[in-house]
C-alpha cells in the first residue's frame, strides 16, 4: 500500500519508492503537514511542537491552550481567518461578507486508480497508483474542500488539487484556490524560479529565502514566457549532483501564483495555484469547483534527480498515449524560409528540397488562410486561401504525401484580428471592455474562449480542414498577452471568472480534437515558449520552446526548460544563420548538436545551402535517428553547474546504461584557454564503454570519478558529441 492511514494518531502517510508526505488531522480536526523527504518508516507527529508565540491567536476551543496557534502551525490547507496571519491557500466570501473559514477533518477514503479531473488536465494513473480523498467542511458557511492526493510511487512523485463544494442554500464567493500548500517547519532554503521574456524564456535564478514573502507568477492570460509555474526549493548545499531538493509544478496555462514565505518560527511556506489577482468565483448553492492539479517531487540526489522524476512522469503519465514511445519526424518548417511570401509551387519545392535531405515532413506555417499576406488580418478566418496557393489545399497535402512526407499546418485558434470575416460578423467574441478601445499586440486581439459559441466555431472550423486535408501535425500557435479580460456572455459579478473560463475553453477544444484525431500530433506554442507548461503537455506532446532559433542562446532556454521537462517536449531546431533573431553566426555541427536535444527539425529554406551543407544535414539527420531513442527516452543529466563558465554540457544514459551520448558546447572561445573537462554520470562503474570515435575503452568508474577532458575549443563550430556503447565482457 503507497497510501496508509494511522487511526489512533491520524497519520496519513502517502510513500513513493524513496520518499514520504506525511500529515496529520489532529484532535482538533486540523489538518497538519508534519513532513515530506526520504522515507523515514516512522511517524512524524514528533516534529510539531507548540508553544506560545505573541500575537498569535488560538481556535476559540483551545483558547486555555496558548501555544496551539494556527498561525504557527504548519498546515496542509492553509485558510484566511483562521488566526493564521501567513499566505492562505483558500481565501472565500458568505453571503454575509464574512471572509472567514475554518476547514476541519470530516473523513476520507482511500482508492485504487484515480478519476479525472474534469474539465482540467492530470496526471493519467499508472498501474499502481493510489488515490486520497481526504474531506473537511466548514460548518458555518457550508464548504465543503476534498483533497486529492495521488501517489506515482516509481517517479517519486504526488499530485495534489481540491474541489470546493458550496453545500449552502447560498452563494459563496471564492477569491483564492491554491492547488498545493506545503509547510516545511525546518531548514534554510534556497528557491529556483524560471523567469524570461519572449525570445529567453525559463532563464533559472536561484536566490536565499529570506523572512517575508517571495512570489512569482503571470497575470498575462498564459503561463508566460516571463514565469514558468514551477518552482524549487533547495538546501543551500545542493548542486546538480548532490543534495536535496523539492518542487511544485502546475498543470495550468493561465494566470498562476507560487509564493514562499519564511515565518517568525523560521518555517518555510509555499502555496501555488491560480493567481488570485483579478480572479472570483461565484459558487452557487450545490455547484463545485476544482482547481488544477500540482506535481509535486522530492529528490536526495540534486537537482539532476528531481529533474529526472519529472522527466519520467510527464513522458509516461502526463502526454497523450500514443506520443509516449516512438519516434517523432524530422520536420521542415516553412516560417524562416519564407514567411508569408509562397504559393504552392514554392511550398512543393521547400517539400523536394526537404526530401531530398533526409527529412520525414513539411509544416506550412502562417499565411495559408483567409486574407492573410502579413500579421494584420485574417485571424479568425480559417478558410483555406485558395487563390493564394493557387489550388486546393488538398491537393498541396497530396502532393508533399507523394515525396514520401507527412504535412503539418499552423492554427492560431484563439486569436482575432479586427480585419477578418468573423470579427465584422461576431465583434462581441473578441475580450475586451464595454465602451473602451482594447490593448492591442501584434495588432491582433484575443477570442473570448469562455463562450461555449466560440470553442464550437473553432472545433468546426478546424475540423473542416483536419477532415478532409491529410494532415498529421498542428502547431497551435498564441501570440499575445491578453487584456480587457471582460467578456460580454457573463454578467458584471462573474468577470472575475473570464480568465478561467479562458482556459477552460481552450482544454476544451484541445481535448475535442484529440478525441476525434488521437494520432495528430500537436505542438503547442505561444510567441514560442509562452505557454510551456505541464497543463498544455496533456494535449500537446511538444512545445515550440522559444522564437529564438540561435544555438548559443538555446543552449540557455534549453537547460533551464530542461530542470522540469524532457527534452522529448522541447520543439528544437536548426535555424539559417545569420541567426533571424540575434544576427549571429554559428557553425552548422553547433546548431544541430544543440537542436538535437529536442525534437528536431529544421527552420530554414535548404535551396539556399551549400552542397557541403546539405550533406552535412544529411549527416545530423543519420546521426539523430541512430540516437533518437536515446535521446528521448534515456536519462538526462546535466554535467556542468548552473554557473558553468565557458562551455555547458550534458548527456544521456539509455535505461540499460549500455550506451551514453554526450554533448559538449562552448560558448566562449579562449586562447590558451584550459581544457574543457566533465565527468560523466549514471554509468555502470564496472563496466567498460567503449568512445567510438576513438575505439578506445574506459571503465564506467573513470569516466565519472576521474572524468573527460576535450582538446580545447577553436574556430566556428566549438562542439563536440561523444557516443559510448558499454563492450561486452
Amino acid at each position: 500500500m503507497n497510501i496508509t492511514y494511522h487511526e489512533a494518531s491520524g497519520i496519513f502517510s502517502l510513500r513513493t519508492e524513496h520518499t514520504l508526505y506525511q500529515m496529520q488531522a489532529d484532535p482538533t480536526g486540523h489538518l497538519l503537514h508534519l513532513y515530506y523527504g526520504l522515507d523515514t518508516g516512522d511517524g512524524m507527529d514528533y516534529l510539531v511542537r507548540c508553544s506560545d508565540h505573541g500575537f498569535s491567536g488560538n481556535p476559540y476551543d483551545q483558547r486555555a491552550n496558548r501555544g496551539y496557534s494556527l498561525d504557527t502551525l504548519p498546515q496542509e490547507c492553509s485558510v484566511s481567518g483562521t488566526g493564521d496571519y501567513r499566505i492562505s491557500a483558500l481565501k472565500t466570501v458568505d453571503v454575509h461578507g464574512s471572509r472567514s473559514a475554518e476547514l476541519l477533518y470530516d473523513s476520507h477514503r482511500i482508492i485504487d486508480g484515480r478519476e479525472p479531473l474534469e474539465g482540467l488536465p492530470y496526471v493519467h494513473p499508472a498501474e499502481d497508483t493510489q488515490t486520497l480523498e481526504i474531506t473537511l467542511k466548514d460548518p458555518v458557511i457550508g464548504l465543503k474542500v476534498i483533497l486529492l492526493y495521488h501517489v506515482f510511487p516509481e517517479t517519486d512523485v504526488i499530485t495534489r488539487s481540491g474541489v470546493l463544494i458550496n453545500e449552502s442554500s447560498t452563494e459563496i464567493v471564492v477569491e483564492k484556490a491554491a492547488s498545493a500548500c506545503v509547510d516545511i517547519p525546518y531548514g534554510t532554503w534556497d528557491v529556483i524560479h524560471f523567469h524570461g521574456r519572449h525570445c529567453m524564456e525559463r532563464m533559472p535564478e536561484r536566490q536565499r529565502l529570506g523572512h517575508g514573502v517571495t512570489a512569482f507568477g503571470s497575470r498575462r492570460g498564459m503561463s508566460s514566457h516571463h514565469s514558468n509555474p514551477f518552482v524549487i526549493l533547495a538546501a543551500p548545499t545542493t548542486g546538480e549532483n548532490q543534495g536535496e531538493c523539492m518542487s511544485v509544478m502546475l498543470m495550468y496555462s493561465g494566470n498562476h501564483l507560487e509564493e514562499m514565505e519564511v515565518d517568525q518560527t523560521e518555517s518555510t511556506r509555499l502555496v501555488a495555484g491560480i493567481h488570485p489577482d483579478g480572479f472570483s468565483w461565484h459558487l452557487g448553492s450545490g455547484e463545485k469547483f476544482s482547481t488544477a492539479e500540482a506535481i509535486i517531487s522530492y529528490s536526495a540526489r540534486g537537482l539532476n534527480g528531481l529533474s529526472q522524476n519529472l522527466h519520467e512522469l510527464i513522458r509516461k503519465y502526463v502526454i497523450p498515449e500514443p506520443f509516449r514511445k516512438g519516434i517523432r519526424p524530422v520536420l521542415l518548417n516553412s516560417w524562416e524560409a519564407m514567411y508569408f511570401d509562397f504559393d504552392a509551387e514554392k511550398i512543393l519545392s521547400l517539400a523536394r528540397s526537404a526530401a531530398e535531405l533526409g527529412m520525414e515532413m513539411l509544416v506550412l506555417d502562417d499565411g495559408w488562410f483567409g486574407k492573410r499576406d502579413d500579421d494584420n488580418s485574417g485571424l479568425g478566418d480559417w478558410v483555406v486561401n485558395e487563390s493564394k496557393l493557387g489550388c486546393p489545399l488538398s491537393e498541396v497535402s497530396k502532393k508533399i504525401h507523394a515525396m514520401g512526407l507527412k504535412f503539418g499546418l499552423w492554427f492560431e485558434p484563439e486569436m482575432i484580428n479586427e480585419d477578418s470575416d468573423l470579427f465584422r460578423s461576431h465583434p462581441e467574441y473578441a475580450v475586451t471592455d464595454p465602451g473602451r478601445k482594447p490593448v492591442m499586440a501584434r495588432n491582433q486581439m484575443v477570442l473570448d474562449m469562455s463562450r461555449k459559441e466560440v470553442v464550437d466555431y473553432l472545433y468546426q472550423a478546424m475540423t473542416q480542414i483536419l477532415d478532409h486535408v491529410e494532415i498529421e501535425y498542428v502547431k497551435w500557435d498564441f501570440n499575445r498577452s491578453i487584456a480587457n479580460a471582460y467578456s460580454s456572455a457573463l454578467s458584471a459579478a462573474q468577470q472575475g471568472e473570464v480568465l478561467h473560463r479562458f482556459i477552460l475553453g481552450t482544454y476544451d477544444l484541445l481535448e475535442r480534437l484529440r478525441s476525434r484525431y488521437p494520432s495528430l500530433l500537436i505542438e503547442g506554442c505561444s510567441g514560442g515558449g509562452g505557454r510551456f507548461d505541464a497543463g498544455m503537455l496533456f494535449y500537446c506532446p511538444q512545445i515550440w520552446c522559444s522564437d529564438d532559433t540561435d544555438a548559443i542562446e538555446r543552449l540557455e532556454i534549453q537547460r533551464g526548460t530542461s530542470y522540469g521537462y524532457p527534452v522529448s517536449t522541447m520543439g528544437a531546431h536548426v535555424s539559417a544563420v545569420p541567426n533571424h533573431q540575434s544576427g549571429r553566426v554559428t557553425g552548422l555541427k553547433t546548431r544541430g548538436i544543440v537542436a538535437q536535444s529536442g525534437t528536431f527539425g529544421y527552420e530554414l529554406n535548404p535551396g539556399l545551402l551549400s552542397d557541403a551543407e546539405k550533406e552535412t544535414i544529411r549527416g545530423q539527420i543519420r546521426d539523430y535517428r541512430q540516437y533518437a531513442e536515446l535521446i528521448n527516452y534515456g536519462t538526462y543529466y546535466r554535467l556542468t553547474e548552473l554557473e558553468h563558465g565557458d562551455f555547458e554540457a550534458w548527456m544521456f544514459v539509455s535505461p540499460d546504461k549500455q550506451e551514453c551520448l554526450v554533448n559538449v558546447v562552448c560558448t566562449h572561445v579562449r586562447v590558451n584557454g584550459p581544457y574543457p573537462f566533465v565527468r560523466l554520470m549514471g554509468l555502470d562503474p564496472q563496466a567498460r564503454y567503449c568512445l567510438e570515435t576513438e575505439k578506445r575503452t574506459f571503465t564506467g568508474a573513470a569516466l565519472m570519478y576521474g572524468g573527460f577532458s576535450l582538446p580545447q575549443f577553436r574556430g566556428e563550430d566549438p562542439a563536440v558529441q561523444l557516443y559510448f556503447r558499454q563492450e561486452a565482457i
